[in-house]
């Protein structure tokens, strides 16, 4: 099992940038994600887990790897699909996931290509394919490539957690870019953290959405 990798340079650097992430840091620890080395399989992960609670998404990844044994453009083209609906994805999923394994397959996308490339053309290159977006690219820059610094404004739970850790109502795209730049460039770790406090990390932390 690989985690992200992280160590004392990143946390020394965020606690003296923020004194409310630097806080959060010393309560929660340090924090063990998984991460998917292998760039194709970790694709397919996150387009599955578009749009879908946790559980759910960690119920249907279970099956398609038990179901394909190795998830490879191969396995998946062999397969019908309803066989690939059977897994518990919908048929518009299927579509993108057998989009991005013919483009593999026949050297469209230069998967292995990507770990060559800047943050700003990977997210360029995956958004281009269909049902490939930027949360997409960037759950896959941190989660497989472990790319040091990515903050995702599309995250629901990203938001969640600024709004907890800093205790505002509304976290505006300005002040989304604020934080960004105060923690690059190490915003990948502020990430796990936010995620974290956004999860309930710290039980006495309340989020400051204002009730409908």
């Amino acid at each position: 099992m690989n985690f992200f990798t992280y160590g004392e340079t990143e946390i020394n650097f965020l606690k003296k940038k923020d004194k409310k992430l630097s806080e959060a840091i010393d309560k929660i620890g340090i924090i063990q994600r998984e991460v998917e080395p292998n760039l194709f399989s970790a694709l397919i992960n996150s387009i599955i887990g578009q749009q879908i609670s946790t559980k759910a998404h960690e119920t249907i990844w279970n099956r398609v790897k038990n179901g394909l044994g190795n998830v490879t453009p191969q396995s998946i083209l062999s397969c019908t699909d309803e066989e690939l609906q059977s897994f518990g994805t919908s048929f518009r999923k299927v579509s993108y996931i057998r989009g991005v394994a013919e483009r593999v397959d026949d050297g469209r996308l230069d998967i292995e290509g990507l770990k060559l490339k800047s943050d700003v053309d990977v997210c360029k290159e995956l958004t281009s394919i269909p049902g490939v977006g930027t949360w997409t690219a960037e759950m896959l820059m941190i989660f497989s490539m472990q790319r040091p610094n990515i903050l995702s404004y599309g995250d629901l739970a990203i938001l969640r957690g600024m709004r907890i850790l800093y205790r505002h109502k509304k976290i505006t795209k300005e002040l989304f870019e604020k934080y960004r730049r105060r923690y690059s460039p190490y915003a990948s770790v502020s990430s796990l953290y936010l995620w974290a406090i956004a999860g309930g990390a710290i039980p006495e932390m309340k989020d400051f959405l204002p009730k409908k």
